[in-house]
């Protein structure tokens, strides 16, 4: 019965079905907080466990049927790698591995040339909840004056039992498109210490609410606008046959549709987590946070005219848990630009084996860096660019920005969508490399412009420094 009104919808909503499955999944979770809010809130953590974790297998089998026994597997293996190796590296070492394996063996297996919602979309997701379960657990055994804040929060005192990671890993909220959190911060929601009222459910509908709508609100934009903006379009002889400047403001205007996609998606889930109090992130001058599981600033991510700006605003707890469990512990290497290097390099892998997760990734590093070290500390240095980016003028430079910016965050998205590499090397052709050649040009002119624009004073200092 309900294939075949999922098969009706689908087409009144001109979207693929498991599109749609996932979408309703994720709406389900509402009604699943207010279960867990109104009857389960001072029931015993073994009956909280027990009702995230059928309840999250129940929306697994609803996407993926069978293939569940995927997330399954990993998940009693990684409760058995804490329960047998204990906090030893070795722990840390093993469970990286198997699950960063047992990904790729996932996306190897099931890949294809076009962007499908399988067991391993949610399964991606869940191999970072289970190696930072371990890195948190190996870290409960150290002296706190061993560990920094971050790792502080996350350290698990004792291992936790298989129901608990269970209630953890298919937690509603999370499952299928994140956002990530640790297990002492499940473990608080479950003890109901994430409230603002202690003893009673979080004061958090109003807040839910609002990420609900505006996640809604950019799901319509998607509905809306997406199927004026195909990717399969890049591939077509109507693309290579429009203008030079269409194709760029293609890219351009692709790149703000696509990306409301993963927003809806991340904003809509973040909604779930304040309604149970998993978004409750404390006080901060009198007011109670809720904002502990945002995977998304939007209000930055749409004004912010910097390549910096977004990448902050994008996707922020998965950042987080890389910058705290890859770069971060990376410290002893004694090289910030290889520590960032290598993380990159893990979230390219984590994201998938086709070359344009590769390409992006890398293209994200010059920009960011070109960025950055270069363009705004020419600017941040020259008085004449200091003074033009506070006058009267700044309107216009933050429209040009807007609209360099947006069309340089869409290039490397194309590599990053369209997966292989004769797909996103026909459309670089197309645009003849444009890119490429803006970002590398700008690299190689703005030692110049800091000779030009820079007194020698200051760069004689910044030699020093």
């Amino acid at each position: 019965m309900a294939a075949p009104l999922l098969e009706k919808l689908s087409e009144s909503l001109g979207s693929p079905e498991p599109a749609v499955r996932l979408i309703l999944s994720i709406l389900i979770g509402y009604p699943c907080a207010l279960v867990y809010r109104h009857i389960l809130f001072h029931k015993p953590a073994t009956v909280i466990h027990l009702f995230h974790t059928l309840s999250g297998l129940a929306l697994a089998a609803f996407n993926f049927g069978p293939q569940i026994f995927h997330s399954v597997l990993c998940v009693v293996i990684q409760f058995l790698m804490l329960r047998l190796m204990g906090r030893t590296v070795t722990t840390i070492l093993s469970s990286f591995t198997f699950q960063m394996v047992y990904l790729l063996a996932g996306y190897y297996y099931t890949a294809t040339e076009e962007y499908d919602i399988k067991w391993t979309m949610p399964h991606c997701v869940l191999t970072l909840k289970l190696i930072g379960l371990a890195f948190d657990y190996y870290d409960g055994g150290k002296e706190p004056s061993q560990l920094n804040e971050d790792q502080k929060k996350g350290a698990l005192p004792s291992v936790p039992s298989l129901l608990e990671v269970g209630g953890f890993s298919y937690f509603y909220g999370g499952f299928l498109v994140g956002p990530q959190f640790t297990m002492r911060s499940y473990q608080k929601l479950v003890a109901g210490e994430l409230t603002d009222c202690p003893g009673q459910p979080p004061n958090s509908v109003i807040p839910a609410m609002k990420r609900f709508g505006l996640g809604l609100l950019c799901l319509v934009i998607y509905t809306i606008f997406s199927p004026y903006y195909p990717d399969s379009y890049y591939l077509t002889d109507e693309y290579e046959a429009q203008p030079f400047w269409y194709r760029c403001v293609f890219i351009l205007l692709w790149a703000k549709v696509i990306l409301y996609k993963y927003v809806s998606c991340w904003v809509i889930a973040e909604g779930v987590c304040i309604l149970t109090g998993l978004g409750y992130n404390g006080v901060v001058d009198g007011k109670h946070q809720w904002d502990a599981c945002a995977n998304m600033k939007v209000w930055l991510f749409e004004t912010t005219p910097l390549f910096g700006g977004t990448i902050l605003s994008f996707n922020i707890n998965t950042n987080a848990w890389a910058a705290r469990h890859i770069f971060k512990r990376l410290k002893f290497v004694g090289n910030k630009t290889l520590s960032h290097v290598a993380t990159l390099l893990f979230l390219t892998i984590w994201h998938g084996l086709h070359s344009g997760y590769f390409l992006c990734f890398s293209m994200e590093f010059f920009i960011i860096t070109v960025e950055s070290l270069i363009a705004l500390a020419l600017v941040k240095d020259s008085p004449l660019l200091t003074k033009v980016s506070n006058s009267a003028l700044y309107p216009l430079i933050y429209i040009i920005q807007q609209f360099v910016h947006w069309l340089f965050m869409g290039y490397p998205l194309v590599p990053f969508c369209l997966f292989t590499y004769d797909k996103w090397l026909k459309v670089y052709s197309s645009v003849y490399f444009c890119g490429h050649v803006f970002f590398l040009a700008t690299y190689l002119i703005i030692p110049y412009l800091r000779k030009a624009l820079v007194p020698k004073k200051e760069r004689s200092e910044k030699k020093q420094d």
